[in-house]
């Protein structure tokens, strides 16, 4: 009987191990439509971003701390209304969601005074000046 007790503990230890891992896995590998997961990407992005300006002394604290606070915002409402559906967001939410993230960009480089653009983004885009 005692040695049916050792592979019981083993294999019990292993799946408790094991099982966190798998729904990391399971929810990274396909929960979000591409669309979405390269919204949530850019956001992480952008917020790295801020990090390596902050970290330059290109912007100051406060300032940092507002872009953050901004990228963290849509990051957390793209996985929220992509929670809601189904791992994807409608494409109007999704428009906003990314003229939001472009907005705290484009602050970003204002801020650090690095490739400055021209244009409203209406057109398609931003352009370099000069």
């Amino acid at each position: 009987m005692r040695s049916f007790k050792l592979p019981r503990t083993a294999a019990l230890a292993a799946l408790v191990a094991a099982v966190p891992f798998a729904g990391a896995y399971a929810a990274s590998a396909g929960f979000y439509t591409p669309r979405t997961a390269g919204l949530i990407d850019q956001a992480q992005s952008v917020d790295q971003g801020i990090t390596a300006a902050r970290q330059m002394d290109k912007i100051k604290p406060d300032e940092a701390r507002d872009l953050h606070r901004q990228a963290a915002r849509i990051s957390r409402v793209a996985q929220r209304e992509a929670a809601a559906g189904h791992g994807s967001i409608p494409a109007s939410r999704y428009q906003q969601l990314v003229a939001q993230l472009d907005d705290v960009s484009q602050s970003l480089r204002n801020a650090t005074g690095s490739s400055p653009l021209i244009g409203d983004g209406a057109d398609g885009g931003y352009y370099p000046n000069g």
